[in-house]
């Protein structure tokens, strides 16, 4: 077997075979890479000449049993070039007769050196035929992509699909702009329709930028919202744009409105700046200026104490003496002022056990407490401006996070964008918000006050922890998620677990754990409710696509809307029935907390309440024919809610 490479053609040479008359016949083997050949049914067969490039093994004879046969040569496209013949098998140098010469030499090169002069033009007629097709191909698919120039072309590239979707309408230009409110319906509307209409808009919410309502009052003369501004000119409300809407003119309004840029910066509402606050005047806490005293004169150090290391304090008598000498008062007045200190939390006793007294009693200030490393609502100082109303701060605060969740997150509260949060001006405004609460008074709050303030903290902070350490997917990062993220709050800290089950539910102890989260004489006790509320529990949001959805409740509602958080949850995926298997679904948040709702049947009368018709009939059924039933708790899925 002889073997000749011709570039990507290869070519081997058989003589070991014979014809009827005993004559040597050469079979030649033509492959071509990268293309598949057709199999080889006989060796007599005709080649197949057609438009796509195929390869075959044939059968040439040599000069004597081939003078019968006409042999076609098609010459090669002028503009590919001439097919030359395998290094050593011809001489450029010889004439024909010299070329016959030379070919005689070797075994089979005549029909070797004919074949691939036919082969050749061949593949030439071939490739020139298959460019021509590919060349009207291109010239067909130019004029479909004119004809449908406003449809979608899809086109395949590599296995690649590929999608383009051509803009009938010209670029708007201008500028949409609303002012709104929190927990407003018709601002709701608003951001829902042009959302569906896949417009970008900038929204100016008031309760998050209080300094702008001034503006809008002078823009519209009203403080009522929603208002809608196109570029500078002033559309109207919610009324006004379902009008337009429902005549089927807002997209020719919309583009000859904002074609144009707006003509100035200052002439259409700006949108919000991140970086910038708002200029508020704050009262300066009348104890300060002793402070700062204290603090420079005070000698703070390590003690020991009751056998332990107490780190950075001083004694109540040595905070006396410095009052003495520096305020010219009197012991008494200074133990008074020693007390007040304490009472607006500047300073703590090392173990709680009192206010203030004089004598031996050691005390830190606030900033030297061991848990403020833990606390991220603490950036460096206390804040020592004079404490704003606990309610006005709940208020605010449930004013930002609504209106962050109406931004960032879904319809349904389902799904919340927390990467969009961590960037937005809404969330740096509220962390410094949060500064705030460092010495707020809590016990000045009404029940329902407390209930609502410690439910929307909750949920606050979950989003605060989701964007700082992350989703507590295991067991390490729950801990550390539920317990170690914590905030500085009327002087004391407080974590998740804390505000769950500490504050909500009374001091009991979270699942899997011996220890109840409060001690004995624990001043956050004041702040626990005295019965506990099951529907607490369907109004917190730990972040995860298996707890309630995200929520912020009011004082004045705060019970109405447990309630319907409960309804929502049970009539989604919280519960259940299988009436056929007398097998009921529930969540594990029940069977974590199962000493807040009773046993089974108590669980399962309870549930009654917030089923819709169809589950409720379901459950009654199982529950009124005294058959047993069983319970079934499901996975938790511990997912970030994203």
């Amino acid at each position: 077997m002889e073997s000749i490479q011709l570039e990507n053609i290869e070519i081997s040479a058989d003589s070991s075979k014979a014809n009827d008359h005993g004559e040597a016949q050469h079979e030649i083997e033509i492959e071509k890479r990268e293309i598949p050949l057709p199999e080889e049914e006989d060796e007599d067969e005709e080649l197949d000449d057609t438009d796509d490039i195929t390869e075959t093994s044939s059968s040439v004879t040599d000069k004597s049993s081939i003078n019968e046969d006409v042999v076609k040569i098609l010459q090669p496209h002028s503009q590919l070039p001439k097919p030359e013949a395998p290094p050593g098998l011809s001489n450029p140098n010889h004439n024909n007769n010299d070329d016959d010469d030379d070919m005689s030499l070797i075994p089979g090169a005549s029909s070797i050196g004919k074949f691939i002069r036919e082969r050749s033009n061949e593949f030439s007629v071939a490739i020139v035929k298959r460019l021509s097709s590919l060349k009207e191909n291109s010239n067909d698919d130019k004029e479909k992509e004119k004809d449908n120039e406003n449809d979608v072309t899809q086109f395949d590239l590599s296995g690649l699909k590929v999608i383009v979707k051509h803009k009938n309408d010209a670029e708007l230009k201008g500028r949409i702009s609303f002012f709104s409110r929190s927990n407003c319906r018709d601002s709701t509307a608003v951001r829902r329709f042009f959302r569906e209409k896949g417009l970008k808009y900038v929204e100016i919410n008031i309760d998050v930028y209080p300094e702008r309502e001034k503006e809008l009052v002078e823009r519209t003369g009203t403080s009522s919202v929603p208002q809608i501004f196109f570029n500078d000119k002033l559309f109207g409300g919610l009324v006004a744009l379902n009008s337009l809407r429902n005549s089927g003119g807002f997209d020719q309004r919309v583009r000859e409105m904002l074609r144009t840029k707006c003509p100035s910066d200052d002439a259409a509402p700006a949108a919000p700046v991140y970086g910038f606050d708002d200029q508020e005047e704050e009262s300066t806490d009348e104890m300060v200026s002793i402070v700062k005293v204290l603090r420079q004169r005070l000698p703070i150090q390590d003690r020991l104490m009751k056998m332990r290391i107490v780190k950075n304090c001083f004694s109540g008598r040595e905070l006396v003496e410095v009052l003495i000498h520096h305020f010219d008062c009197g012991r008494k007045k200074a133990v008074y002022i020693g007390l007040q200190l304490s009472r607006k939390h500047f300073i703590h006793h090392v173990f709680g056990e009192n206010d203030f007294e004089d004598g031996n009693h050691f005390y830190r200030f606030l900033e030297h407490e061991p848990f403020i490393p833990k606390c991220f609502n603490f950036r460096g100082s206390i804040n020592d401006s004079e404490p704003k109303p606990a309610t006005m701060i709940g208020q605010r605060l449930t004013k930002i996070m609504t209106a962050i969740l109406e931004s960032y997150a879904s319809d349904d509260r389902r799904h919340v964008d927390y990467t969009g949060i961590s960037n937005s001006e809404e969330f740096r405004r509220y962390i410094n918000l949060a500064q705030e609460l460092h010495r707020v008074n809590l016990l000045a709050l009404s029940e329902n006050e407390k209930l609502a303030f410690f439910l929307n903290l909750y949920n606050a902070m979950v989003i605060h922890a989701v964007i700082r350490i992350g989703c507590p997917e295991g067991v390490i990062d729950r801990r550390y998620f539920f317990s170690d993220f914590q905030y500085l709050v009327g002087g004391y800290p407080y974590s998740l677990n804390i505000i769950n089950h500490g504050i909500l539910r009374n001091n009991r102890r979270p699942p899997y754990t011996l220890v109840k989260p409060f001690g004995t004489g624990d001043k956050r006790l004041e702040l626990a409710p005295a019965k506990v509320n099951p529907l607490v529990h369907f109004g917190l949001c730990n972040g995860t696509r298996s707890s309630p959805t995200v929520r912020f409740f009011s004082p004045e509602g705060v019970e109405s809307e447990l309630r319907c958080a409960a309804r929502e949850f049970f009539q989604g995926d919280g519960m259940e029935v299988n009436l056929e298997k007398r097998t009921v679904y529930l969540t594990r948040i029940i069977k974590w907390c199962n000493v807040d709702f009773g046993n089974d049947k108590e669980i399962l009368k309870w549930i009654l309440n917030y089923l819709d018709a169809t589950k409720s009939g379901l459950l009654t059924h199982l529950l009124g024919d005294a058959g047993p039933i069983n319970i079934v708790y499901r996975d938790y899925n511990w997912s970030l809610n994203s």
